[in-house]
């Protein structure tokens, strides 16, 4: 097999991604907007995001170089590339936020025009081509940074069984690392941002002024806009770019340890790649199946779309594992068991999807059972979205250990990493539809500050209801991504640490599992108290304006948005390095300090801890904020009741849960496993 030609499949299929991303962005660019509130409004939320992500990118940049530097300083020979990996994960990572998040500033006016001029189904197709263009360019940008980092090393070092696992796979890893680095500041730094806004924006505006959520009179609605993009289009492209790309290379590794022949090892470690070429694929047709009319639900369009490219995956993936596999086998595994382990990854990714959708989602049992309990106020409403939470970390659980069994079953550890291949196979549309929430809650907001037809908002608070749903469905894939990629990144810690076993009564395992156990609630208090300082900020400020300036609420005086949003730049860029620091030192102090196997237990422990933990925070924010969006429609009182406002301070609750602490903490298991394997070769040689 020659890996040049495999390596140059994927990058057509890399660049195939970004061909179409590029088409679908200059296809929005060329939608005109004719009302003039419209255009002014959505050029101050897309100036702002902007902004914002030039100011976080730039106030990494020091600690980027640094991590850079002391891969080069305190790795050896060939591995002291990794600082150049690294490097370009970085930049691959932050330039996929970029441009999706750029796209998205421009869509967001251009569905709510869209909306008031053709509808629901021409406001579909603009959301939804706003959101494709970050689904693929996130898994376009990621198969071609990683074509470059293995086609130069390959030429350079060649493709022997001890390049590949000395060398070239460790600077694949640094890729990785370089990915996830940004990904936790992103996600951390853009959640702070988002929920600072949303929180001021709901209590003051909402609860105290009783004026509606998006209203132009509210001093932080634009900030509460700004914060939709750099949260959940910028943070959550970051977040599931460095999934995507650790649950490839987690596989490649793997695939070198089984035991087989020169040959067949060469084929496992190149199979994820293919087979994330294939997904491409399915992804790019399966949007073409996103189409609705007028009095459809949006819904039923993203699902045909998302389960049709998973449907056609299916097939592409089985079709290339018999044709590069037909003849091969190791310890009794064939092609077939490797297929059904990426159907099981793939299959668990789609019911874990259906399980939050079910706890999150308008008008099911979890959901209303929180609009009921809104009716006796704000404390049983915590209640009872924290039991919703609890709840459903048990079924997402069960399902992560069947998919976690069955694949290894089927084909051992490599099983296992080819399941996580395979639940982010169709991630190219799984992202679009995820990144389409947040448009379609942008065009709604722009909507309600442009004042056009109360037609026209009803057609956007369709797509935004819709929106919600996916982005906690895109959340779980996220989560069950995480655990599965955790595992086998510090599966491949271990072949790399040489860690032949590990013993659970070990005392140095104990207190490692111990340490890794806390460490998420620990990061996840970080990540709330930091919520919380910016949110009081943003408090004090709105009620600030309404108080020393009574026009704005009488409509003829305009509120101070530039400071609004000044609050949440400074907050977010402040409170996200701390939080991050953590993540990547912890595993470094570890490692050095108690060595290899008490780095087993703490990657053990947050991985298991953290994904809980993650999953009862998402679903009870997601479940909140729909339990509020209902009671908004008409139930248990409206809009203005006492049930509304309970409804409001449990979605306030929810927010940093959703949208902050809880999709952070999928990247924060990931990476402190990242850091482990990329520290490895050094761990060997200190405690030789």
């Amino acid at each position: 097999m020659s890996v040049n030609y495999v390596l140059c499949a994927v990058l057509a299929a890399g660049i195939f991604a970004l061909l179409y991303a590029f088409i679908k962005a200059s296809w929005i660019a060329k939608q005109t907007i004719s009302n003039a509130a419209l255009k002014e409004i959505g050029s101050h939320i897309a100036d702002g995001a902007m902004a914002f992500l030039k100011r976080e990118y730039l106030t990494l940049l020091p600690f980027i170089i640094l991590v850079a530097a002391l891969l080069g300083i305190f790795n050896a020979g060939t591995l002291r590339l990794q600082s150049v990996a690294f490097l370009l994960g970085a930049f691959c990572s932050m330039l996929a936020g970029f441009i999706g998040m750029k796209v998205a500033t421009l869509a967001n006016s251009r569905t709510a025009e869209a909306a008031s001029t053709g509808g629901l189904a021409s406001a579909l197709k603009v959301a939804f081509s706003g959101g494709s263009v970050m689904g693929m360019s996130v898994v376009g940008l990621a198969l071609v940074g990683l074509f470059i980092i293995l086609f130069a090393s390959t030429n350079i070092f060649g493709a022997e069984q001890s390049s590949l696992q000395n060398t070239i796979l460790p600077l694949a890893t640094a890729f990785s690392f370089g990915a996830s680095a940004i990904a936790l500041f992103s996600r951390v730094g853009g959640g702070i941002y988002t929920k600072a806004a949303d929180v001021g924006a709901d209590l003051v505006g909402k609860v105290e002024a009783g004026i509606p959520e998006d209203d132009h009179r509210n001093p932080a609605t634009i900030a509460d806009n700004v914060g939709d993009n750099v949260g959940d289009v910028a943070g959550m492209g970051a977040d599931l770019f460095e999934s995507y790309v650790g649950s490839i290379v987690g596989a490649m590794i793997l695939g070198l340890t089984v035991s087989g022949t020169d040959v067949i090892k060469l084929k496992l470690m190149l199979l994820p790649l293919m087979i994330a070429g294939v997904g491409i694929v399915a992804s790019i047709i399966g949007t073409f199946f996103v189409r609705t009319k007028q009095g459809k639900n949006p819904q039923t369009a993203l699902n045909t779309g998302t389960f049709g490219a998973a449907i056609l995956a299916s097939l592409l993936v089985f079709g290339l594992m018999y044709f590069l596999m037909k003849d091969d086998t190791f310890n009794g595994v064939s092609y077939y068991h490797i297929f059904f382990a990426s159907v099981i990854g793939l299959a668990a990714g789609v019911l874990i999807g259906i399980v939050t959708e079910f706890y999150t989602g308008t008008g099911t049992k979890p959901v209303n059972k929180i609009v009921d309990a809104s009716g006796t106020g704000p404390a049983t409403t915590i209640i009872s979205g924290l039991a919703v939470g609890m709840e459903s970390t048990f079924p997402v659980m069960v399902l992560i250990a069947i998919a976690i069994g069955g694949s290894f079953a089927l084909a051992g550890l490599y099983g296992v990493g080819i399941a996580s291949v395979g639940m982010l196979v169709t991630l190219g549309i799984q992202l679009s539809v995820d990144a389409y929430g947040p448009i379609a809650d942008n065009a709604g907001g722009l909507a309600e500050m442009s004042k056009l037809p109360e037609q026209t908002r009803s057609i956007t608070d369709k797509l935004d209801a819709v929106g919600n749903t996916t982005a906690a469905i895109g959340k779980g894939f996220a989560i069950g991504s995480a655990a599965i990629t955790a595992i086998i990144l510090f599966s491949s810690f271990k072949e790399a640490a040489g860690v032949t076993s590990v013993d659970i009564t070990n005392i140095r395992v104990l207190i490692g599992v111990i340490l890794g156990a806390v460490v998420p609630f620990l990061f996840s208090s970080m990540t709330m108290s930091a919520v919380g300082k910016a949110a009081n900020q943003m408090i004090n400020e709105v009620r600030r304006q309404f108080r020393e300036r009574p026009g704005i609420l009488q409509d003829t005086e305009k509120p101070d948005y530039a400071r609004c949003v000044d609050i949440s730049t400074r907050a977010a860029l402040k409170e996200m390095l701390v939080p991050g620091i953590v993540a990547i030192v912890t595993p470094v102090l570890v490692g050095f300090l108690g060595g290899p196997q008490m780095l087993i237990g703490l990657l053990t422990g947050v991985t298991v801890s953290g994904v809980v933990l993650a999953i009862f925070m998402s679903n009870s924010g997601g479940a909140w904020d729909n339990a509020k969006k209902t009671i908004e429609g008409g139930v248990a009182g409206g809009k203005g009741s006492d049930a509304h406002a309970a409804a409001v301070v449990g979605d306030t609750v929810g927010d940093p849960f959703k949208d902050t602490s809880g999709p952070s903490l999928n990247i924060l298991i990931k990476l402190m496993s990242m850091v482990s394997l990329v520290i490895a070769p050094m761990l060997q040689n200190f405690w030789k």
